[in-house]
Formats: structure tokens, sequence, C-alpha cells
């Protein structure tokens, strides 16, 4: 077959290659689109990818990025090709066009921010519609103990993904444009650094991917190079003449989503969905499902982790990754204004971590993002000041409310609404304080470019990445986990990261206040068997490494009166001060059945404003614990079963009887 010839031009002019007439490439255009008549529009594609101002160093796509788009676009048949340089005046053409199509608002209380309102049935990752392809389930998914449903992912065969595939994704860009992002995740060049391309028909996503990612055509070269790239096709599943009504004029196929990946292949293909890790391929999908998979066989660690300095009064500096569940304040601990004099935190990232140990033995970790796709509702000046200074330019905002003069808000914003200002909810209906409705949608999301928080710190894009000395993990648990304790080693550390369980968020279809198990915060992310992902985190202590402590918080356990005990934000600092002491080498803790908890006055509370009860706070219920102990035996014994480590089994029966002799 005929490759399309859409090659990457210099503001010269067209490389030889690409100097075809018009004919000559309409009888290439029309072997894969029979029924289109593209020459034009791929002409034009071309054409317009010269008038950029933007040099590029390659004069023609490398042979493996033109086979796969020529593939993708056979089965797609989309009516034109794109190729993104990630320019400014790119990216403002895009802008324009979305406003154009009613896809978008400007909001001009702001500087360059926009709005977009998705149809109400596209707001959420779709776990239950997300899998992952292998030709032995085993490779995918633990086998689960019989009659219980699996919950750490879902395993689709290669034959049945084909045939799903074929279904959805043939004709699916017709009348639409293809986009080909070539996008870095990491800094360029860096060691921990890889590369991806999307195709997508939404020029939404590729707009929103610029600010996440690192959008540029210098990707090509190091796949021209030989690196390889992580191969992602996206559609929103709306093929041109629609055969549905749009709501908020939002392309989408809600009733036939797909997210697949097959990581035999670092090949992700997602429908039928236009909203955050469905569609921004570089982000779950790439980051940490098909990441994971590349770690392991690379050997390091692809994690659903922020990443942030915290330097103290003596200006000491050290770098902790931490593991939350989406919606239980990585953003806010990743960009905290601390209450304590001297402190300083500085954020590296605040969703991902991709750490690698580097030749004298120390665990270093990127930032893979080049954004923040944070949750809306919650985020204010006071729980996040860094997050609202960021968001307030360059921003796009999906599912917050608007006001009538030209801004956004959304519960928890804090700011009095000034008179004479209305509010529209997500809905694209009228809104008034006091309203059953939300405002904002519980899972609305601002995506700002990193760069632009007050809080990143220096290194935040250090090619070779930043040492990590601890880890932490967390949830929100409100009652029984104390405020913060430390594993008693590395292998007690990855039975709490397995053990972790957490209240459902809003970024799931999910609804509700259950308590899930959600392991390394990772549970709707692995992109292999979660029995031998713990193998694999096990495996890494080797002698030689300089091996980070490990540390378990909660910020969010309530009292007899149901209010939080602890004040957090701000100042959870003093739990960060107690953990760098550990670090630093302090003998600050005593033993207990679950960890090593703070000594008695350990946590500075010198200047707290709030009376904080310390006991009930640090208290471990025996018959609260007895039952933690039976919930993760259950769970391990039904989920992972025969896949689970000797090591995280042991570590499991040791916890229980330390429980029942308290």
């Amino acid at each position: 077959m005929a490759a399309i010839d859409v090659t990457s031009v210099q503001s010269a002019g067209l490389p030889k290659r690409a100097r075809k007439t018009d004919a000559s490439c309409g009888s290439m255009v029309h072997k894969l689109f029979p029924t289109h008549n593209s020459a034009r529009a791929i002409a034009c594609g071309i054409a317009r990818y010269q008038k950029t101002e933007r040099v590029i160093k390659v004069a023609q796509l490398p042979a493996s990025v033109q086979q796969y788009i020529d593939e993708k676009a056979s089965l797609c048949q989309p009516d034109e090709v794109h190729i993104c340089d990630g320019s400014a005046d790119e990216n403002m053409r895009f802008m324009k066009s979305l406003q154009k199509d009613g896809m978008i608002k400007a909001l001009p209380k702001y500087d360059n921010c926009w709005l977009a309102r998705t149809d109400p049935k596209d707001v959420a990752r779709v776990e239950s519609k997300t899998v992952i392809s292998s030709e032995k389930r085993s490779d995918t998914i633990p086998t689960p103990k019989d009659g219980v449903e699996g919950k750490l992912g879902y395993w689709m065969s290669p034959a049945d993904l084909q045939n799903a595939i074929k279904e959805r994704f043939t004709g699916c860009m017709q009348g639409r444009t293809m986009y080909v992002i070539p996008f870095s995740m990491g800094p360029l060049g860096g060691p921990i650094s890889k590369y991806g391309i999307e195709l997508t028909d939404s020029k939404y996503v590729a707009a929103s991917m610029r600010i996440m990612t690192r959008v540029t055509p210098r990707v090509l070269d190091y796949i021209d190079g030989g690196e390889d790239f992580v191969k992602c096709l996206h559609s929103v599943g709306a093929p041109l003449p629609l055969t549905r009504e749009l709501v908020n004029n939002w392309p989408c196929d809600p009733e036939n989503v797909l997210v697949s990946h097959i990581p035999a292949n670092n090949e992700i293909m997602s429908y039928g969905s236009g909203y955050g890790g469905n569609s921004l391929l570089g982000k779950k999908c790439f980051a940490l499902r098909i990441g994971s998979t590349i770690a392991k066989r690379e050997g390091w660690l692809a994690e659903h982790m922020l990443i942030l300095g915290i330097t103290n009064p003596e200006g000491k500096k050290k770098y902790i990754a931490a593991a939350f569940p989406s919606a239980c304040g990585k953003t806010n601990l990743a960009m905290m204004q601390p209450s304590l004099p001297g402190w300083k935190i500085e954020c590296v990232g605040d969703d991902i971590a991709w750490m690698k140990f580097d030749g004298e033995g120390r665990l270093r970790a990127i930032n893979p993002e080049n954004g923040f796709f944070g949750v809306a509702p919650g985020t204010s000046m006071k729980t996040n000041p860094n997050a609202m200074k960021t968001c307030m330019t360059n921003t796009v905002f999906t599912n917050v409310a608007e006001t009538s003069d030209g801004g956004v808000y959304w519960e928890g914003m804090d700011e009095p609404i000034p008179d004479g200002v209305d509010i529209t909810s997500w809905k694209n209906e009228k809104w008034t304080p006091g309203s059953e409705e939300l405002a904002a949608h519980a899972n609305s999301r601002f995506c700002a470019p990193a760069g632009q928080c007050p809080a990143m710190d220096a290194d935040w894009e250090s090619p070779d990445g930043v040492p990590i000395d601890a880890i932490i993990f967390g949830g929100r648990r409100p009652q029984g986990v104390p405020l913060v304790y430390e594993a008693f080693d590395w292998r007690h550390g990855v039975f709490i990261g397995a053990s972790m369980r957490s209240e459902a968020t809003a970024a799931a279809e999910f609804g509700g206040k259950k308590i899930m198990h959600d392991p390394f915060a990772m549970r709707p992310f692995f992109g292999y068997n979660f029995g031998h992902y713990l193998e694999h985190w096990l495996s890494i202590d080797k002698p030689g490494r300089h091996i980070p402590k490990v540390f378990h918080v909660n910020w969010f356990r309530k009292g007899a009166d149901g209010k939080f005990i602890w004040p957090g934000f701000g100042e959870n600092i003093r739990v960060l001060e107690w953990i760098f002491g550990r670090m630093d080498g302090a003998e600050n803790a005593v033993k207990s059945p679950i960890g090593l908890l703070p000594s008695e006055g350990a946590i500075n509370l010198d200047g707290l404003n709030e009376n904080v009860d310390m006991k009930e706070l640090f208290e471990l219920p025996k018959g609260f614990w007895q039952q933690e102990t039976e919930e993760i035996k259950k769970y391990f014994d039904e989920q992972v079963t025969t896949d689970l480590p000797t090591d995280v089994a042991q570590e499991l029966n040791s916890l229980k009887e330390r429980v029942d002799s308290m």
C-alpha cells in the first residue's frame, strides 16, 4: 500500500519527496480512501504545515511513524491529516476553531483561558471500559477466587480486541481531520524520558496535549535516531455527517467507549470519549499502564505519585514521592505553602513519577508530564493558593461553572460572588447558591502548564531527575488509621502500599463514600498482573542501592463529632518535618503493631491555632485493626490468590500477630 506523503517541512519549502503534484498525491490518497476525495485536503494539510514560522529540523517523518499513520488513517478514514508542531500560533488556531464550533468559550476575566462543557455522559475515566490485551490473561490480571469478580483490571483477548477495534474505528474519522501529535514524556533526551505519537480527531485533545506533554517535532529526531515510540490512537467516535445530536457541542460515543492497551506493542487505542485520561493518552494510559510495563521490562518504576522537594530552615533539601488516590490531596501537598517558618516546599510533579536507579544506586525521579490536570472543586486560595495562581493563565477548564463577568466558579473556591454576577452551571443552566445541583461537576478540571506554577522546583525539568529519599502512601481513612507511621523496612513498606485503602473518588464512574482497596493508588492503572508488580517492587531492594524510607499518612481521620481531627493543608508540613527528621536519622519514633509512630512530642505543634487531640489522632483501636487485617487478607485471597508474593503474605501474617497481641 502506498504511503501518505505527510512530511514535516522546513520553512524553506517542501523536501524532494514531498514535491508531488496534487494528482500524484491524490492517487495515493484514493487507494486509502476510495470513498473520499481527500487529495486536496491532504495537500492543504502539508501546505498549512509549511506556513508555520517554526523551523522543523527533520525533512520528513521517520518511516516507522509514516507506517503508523498509514495504517491508522486507512482504518479511520480522515479527510485530512495535520502534523502538529506545538507552536503557540497553531494552538491559537485550534482554540479559535473550537470556539467557532461552540465547544469552548473564552474566559475574558483571565489571560488566554477557556471553558469546555462536555456531554454529561462523558465526565470521568471509564474504568469498566478500560482494558489491557495480552496473549495470556494471567500476564494482565491475577486470577481471582472462583465466583469472585476481579477488581484489578480488565483483560481482553487479542482476537476480541481486534473485533472491537474494527467495529468502532472503521471510518470513525470520516469528515474530520486526523491530528498527528509528536510528544515527549519527560525532558527531551533525558535517560528516563519516553516518546509518543498520538493520532486524534479532536482539537480539544491536541490543545490539551500541548499543555500536558511536550509537543514538538523534535521528538521525531529521537524516533528517527532509533528510539521506540508509544503508539496512541484516539477518536471521539463521531464521524461526519453526525448520526446523533450533540450535547454541548461535545462529540463522543459514550455507549461504545473502549480504552484499550496492548503492552506487547506499546500501543494504546481509545474510542468514544473526549475527556481526560480517556483521551489525553500521554496521561494514565501511557504514563502508568503502558509505562509500568516498560518500567518492569527495563527495571524501573512508573507510579501514580507526586514529587516534591522539601527544604528545612537550615537549607538542607530532600525529595519525596507520594502515592494518593485521585482527589486525596496530591496536588495540594505537592504545592503546599508550609505553615512552619523557614520550611519550603517546591513541586516537581503532582501526579506521575517515573523513578530509576542511577549509576551510584540513588533512586531518581522525573515528572514525565508538562502540565497539571487538577481537580477544581475544593481548590481555593486557602487550600492551594499556588494552584489557583497557576490556573488563571493559559488554562483549559472543563465542566466548571461560569460567572457572568467572564470567570469560573466551583464548590470550595471560597470566594464571595460579587453582587450582580450570575453563575451558569457545568450543565449550562442558571445556578444559585444553595441549589441541590452542583455548580461544577465533582470531577471538573483545570488543565494548566506546570511551568507557570509559582512553587515549581528549579530542577523539575532536570533530565536525570531528582534523588528520592522517601516514599509516602496515603488515602482517605475517616477511622482507625493514624496521622502518620513509618514502615519497619522496605518489605514492610511494599506491604503497606499493597494494602492501601481509601474512600472512592469522583475521578472514576464510582460514587459514594465506600472504602475501596487501592493498592499503591494504582488499582485502575496497572499495566500488568498486580502480583508480578509486587514482585517487581520487592526486587529493587538490592545491595549497593540507597533504598528510600517508606511512610503512610492520613490527613482525613475524623473524631466522634464527625469532623476532621487534623487541620491539614499547610499544617501538613508538621508531618513532613517529622518524616524529614526520620530521613535524616532522627531517633524520635516508637514501635507499634502497624509500624513506627512519632514519639510523644515529636510532631511539632508550636504555633498551631487549633486544638488537636493527638491521642485520638494516633489511637490504634484493636478491633479496627483486627477488622483491617481481615479485609486485607480477604482482598489478597480473593483478588490476588496464587500470584501474591510470599514476602507480602508473610508481612500480613506478622501484622495480624502483632495486632492480636495488642
